[in-house]
C-alpha cells in the first residue's frame, strides 16, 4: 500500500494541477487589454487607408461599438462596424465628441477613449498627428 505522506503528496500535486488549469482558462469575454489593442489596430488601419486612398476616414464611437466610414461621392459611407465585447463600457472625450476624422495626410481630430469592464480600465489616445496609443 501507500503511506499517508505519499497520498498527501499526490493530493497536493492534483490540487496544484487543478488550480493551474482553472487559472489558464481564458475569460470568455476576452481581456480588456486585448479589446483595446484590437480597437487601436483597427483605428491605425483606418488612418493608413485614408492615406493610401487619399480619402478621409471617420471613426465613430458608440456605446455598443464603433464604425469606420469613408468619404465617397460627397457623403460618408460606413465600411466597417465592430461591437464591443460583452460588459464593455466606453467613455470618450475629444474636440468632436465621440468621433475622430483622419484626413488624407493621416492627421486626426484628437480623441481619448476609455474602455471599462468590471474594475479595470484602459485608455486609447488618438493624437492630432494621427498617432494611436494604448495607455495601460
Amino acid at each position: 500500500g501507500f503511506t499517508l505522506v505519499e497520498l498527501l503528496v499526490v493530493l497536493v500535486i492534483i490540487g496544484l494541477a487543478a488550480a493551474a488549469v482553472v487559472l489558464a482558462i481564458p475569460d470568455p469575454e476576452g481581456s480588456l487589454q486585448t479589446e483595446a489593442e484590437r480597437f487601436a489596430a483597427r483605428t491605425k488601419a483606418a488612418r493608413d487607408l485614408a492615406i493610401v486612398e487619399s480619402r478621409p476616414a471617420l471613426l465613430r464611437i458608440e456605446p455598443g461599438g464603433y464604425t469606420v466610414s469613408r468619404r465617397s461621392e460627397g457623403a460618408w459611407q460606413e465600411t466597417d462596424r465592430h461591437d464591443w465585447a460583452a460588459g464593455t463600457e466606453v467613455e470618450t472625450g475629444g474636440t468632436e465628441g465621440s468621433q475622430s476624422r483622419f484626413d488624407s495626410t493621416g492627421l486626426a481630430q484628437p480623441l481619448q477613449v476609455i474602455l471599462r469592464r468590471r474594475d479595470r480600465q484602459v485608455g486609447i489616445a488618438i493624437g492630432e498627428d494621427g498617432s494611436v496609443r494604448v495607455q495601460r
